[in-house]
């Protein structure tokens, strides 16, 4: 699995069938698949962060993984979230993955809430890594799971494990992210996961972007990642600065909220979350329309 360029960590559609919780939405979340692929997206994530995945039974977890995989055809690499805070069950999870025909690798985080030494998270992946045959991509996000994993615990999971396929670094710490890129070997990519800071780190050396803005405007997303890769500075700049406060505006409350806040505007998805997720207050919805409406998303 060779992944570079822009990615979608995919939203999960759930529609009402007038009892909670919401059910997943399959129709959407194929056409939002196919739409994603068409516009240029050159690899998707299912079931992570901003998929809901904490508030999905096991069974629907397998059942959006299936369904991603299933929509995208094999026309572009699906990786699978699969982050737990016990090893056991992490690996377990990872060996259910295996099962799934066309799936290209998963995507696991640092273990939450019990926040384990760099010891123990290098422990940790490595009995992931070991467990399944999938490519691995390891995802940093201290400001969710309390804890940073550090690059210099990365490259040595990447000397003592051979399925580490990248990593998704979401620190929001260039000095780090540039350390990793320098530590890691060229064969494991490493990808940015923070839209608005994707540029900086692209020009430190970094594969791509897993990008949260690319639910809502792929084919942008796919402009600004590659430009940049290819040095067109010009353009990329240009275009980052028209989506930029799209990109902070995700995260105006508790992401997914305002992502599918704004795919509900466009006909995408309907707005519906799972507890504890809410929709955004209405002073934050009327922002959301307003912004959606000048870059030409919905028409008001």
């Amino acid at each position: 699995m060779l992944l570079k360029g822009c990615g979608t960590a995919l939203v999960t559609p759930f529609h009402r069938e007038g009892a909670e919780p919401a059910a997943l939405d399959r129709r959407r979340l194929a056409a939002l698949v196919d739409w994603q692929i068409t516009c240029g997206v050159q690899f998707l994530v299912a079931c992570g962060t901003t998929g809901e995945t904490p508030a999905l039974d096991e069974q629907e977890w397998l059942d959006v993984v299936t369904a991603v995989v299933e929509a995208a055809k094999g026309r572009v690499p699906v990786l699978a979230g699969c982050t737990q805070n016990s090893t056991r069950e992490a690996v377990r999870k990872a060996r259910k993955l295996a099962d799934i025909s066309g799936l290209s690798g998963i995507l696991t985080a640092s273990p939450y809430y019990n926040k384990p030494s760099q010891e123990g998270q290098f422990q940790h992946f490595q009995a992931i890594a070991k467990a399944t045959s999938l490519p691995v991509v390891l995802y940093n996000i201290p400001s969710r799971t309390g804890v940073n994993l550090e690059p210099k615990t990365i490259a040595r999971l990447l000397e003592n494990t051979t399925t580490i396929a990248g990593v998704k670094e979401s620190s929001g710490n260039l000095p780090q992210i540039t350390e990793l890129v320098h530590l890691a070997p060229k064969s494991c990519p490493i990808f940015a996961g923070d839209d608005n800071i994707a540029l900086a780190a692209i020009g430190v050396g970094v594969s791509g972007l897993i990008s949260v803005a690319s639910n809502q405007i792929p084919r942008e997303m796919v402009k600004i990642v590659h430009a940049a890769l290819a040095d067109d500075w010009h353009t990329a700049r240009t275009w980052n600065a028209k989506y930029y406060e799209l990109m902070l505006a995700n995260f105006w409350e508790p992401s997914p909220g305002p992502v599918k806040s704004i795919l509900a505007m466009m006909g995408r998805v309907e707005e519906v979350y799972r507890l504890p997720i809410v929709a955004p207050s209405t002073a934050t919805r009327t922002r959301l329309q307003q912004l959606a409406a000048r870059l030409g998303l919905v028409v008001t």
